[in-house]
């Protein structure tokens, strides 16, 4: 019997090997306690959770969410065991599980069918005190609508989230994680995507402050035409440790999924993770599909562990494949800016900055990409690239 990730084998006991084997479960009693001889916590630095592993924990409150809201866009505060809530996913992690349990109350934020606006829907949490913190929230686009959401993360907290995404037929979305936390804070944020027919989500995560952050934004593409772009951008410095985890599971035919992270790291101490886990089933037949992270170690003593994980159970795919690397500045280009009379700090900025702004800009509100470009540049300054 499969019991909390393990499952019997014949030389003894050994992890699930994939993604979707995961037991799921809102009780915190049906997972393991934390350690790191765990895969999905096996990176994590467990001095740094400041309580997000605990059973009980206090929830956010609605005077800490700032909500601007656009045209179309409701939001309400609704009690987390009515609908729709758990219908885009589950918890598979312990952390998750107790952040379910703790937060009684889930922000429901609505796009109504059939609109479309082009101004944002801004969600600003912002915290004080390192108290462990639980938060819900339920995004729900409805059929043919198309809009924007951004989920800002800022101040000094510790959180636990979770997020569920729920995409009617033809919806389009474009969804905006920012982690911009001060020193000394953590967060876990767990995000749950069910896309309709035809519909399609841009979804992006920033990560830019905090001690901890681990985000695991996972979509479930189990109905036909669905289209997912998941892009992420971090700087770590020596106070930083990033974790991101995205999981595509193919289901239904003729979905399309691509997946690109990148990001920067200075200073010692600097750790950044990310797994990338993509499963393309039996039934996903002309699936395309592809997955990239890129990492930038501008110093000595930073650490970038990529991971990207395909499995493959049909052949009737338009396509599907992987990359990853990381490494220091190509000196080729430090070479050409500095030929033409570029200091060498200025021609780092610069490869910096381009290696950066490719996915900044997928972000597409000039407001945000304007505040995380100051961010970047103010990060490269205090270290002197």
């Amino acid at each position: 019997m499969a019991q909390h990730g393990i499952e019997p084998h014949s030389h003894g006991l050994v992890p699930l090997q994939t993604r979707n084997e995961r037991p799921r479960s809102t009780s915190a009693s049906d997972f393991q306690e934390i350690n790191n001889r765990q895969e999905i916590w096996r990176y994590l630095p467990m001095e740094r959770l400041n309580g997000l592993d605990a059973e009980v924990m206090s929830e956010v409150s609605a005077s800490e969410v700032a909500i601007d809201l656009a045209p179309g866009v409701t939001a309400q505060w609704i009690d987390s065991s009515a609908a729709p809530v758990g219908s885009a996913g589950l918890p598979e992690d312990r952390i998750s599980a107790i952040a379910w349990t703790n937060a009684s109350k889930t922000l429901l934020v609505e796009v109504a069918e059939d609109s479309e606006t082009t101004n944002p829907t801004t969600l600003t949490l912002s915290l004080e005190g390192l108290d462990a913190r639980a938060f819900h929230l339920f995004v729900k686009a409805g059929a043919n609508s198309k809009a924007t959401i951004v989920l800002d993360h800022a101040g000094t907290g510790s959180l636990a989230e979770n997020v569920e995404i729920l995409l009617g037929a033809g919806a389009k979305l474009d969804f905006v994680s920012i982690q911009d936390w001060d020193k000394g804070s953590a967060h876990v944020s767990t995000q749950f995507t069910r896309l309709g027919r035809d519909s399609a989500l841009k979804h992006v995560v920033v990560s830019l402050g905090g001690d901890l952050v681990r985000v695991t934004p996972s979509a479930a593409l189990d109905s036909p035409g669905a289209d997912i772009q998941m892009f992420g951008v971090y700087l770590a410095d020596s106070s930083n440790y990033f974790e991101h985890r995205p999981y595509i599971d193919h289901i239904a035919e003729n979905c399309v999924s691509n997946v690109a992270y990148k990001g920067a790291l200075q200073g010692a101490g600097a750790h950044t993770v990310w797994v990338g886990d993509v499963l393309i089933r039996e039934t996903a037949v002309g699936t395309n599909s592809y997955e990239l992270n890129r990492n930038l170690l501008l110093t000595d003593g930073s650490r970038a562990d990529s991971v990207p994980n395909l499995e493959i159970e049909t052949g009737k795919i338009e396509g599907a494949g992987h990359a990853s690397a990381s490494g220091r500045f190509d000196d080729e280009q430090l070479f050409y800016l500095m030929a033409r009379g570029i200091s060498e700090s200025e021609a780092k900025r610069l490869v910096v900055r381009g290696f950066l702004h490719e996915v900044v800009q997928k972000v597409g509100i000039a407001e945000v990409e304007d505040r995380l470009i100051a961010s970047i540049e103010q990060e490269l300054e205090q270290v002197g690239v």
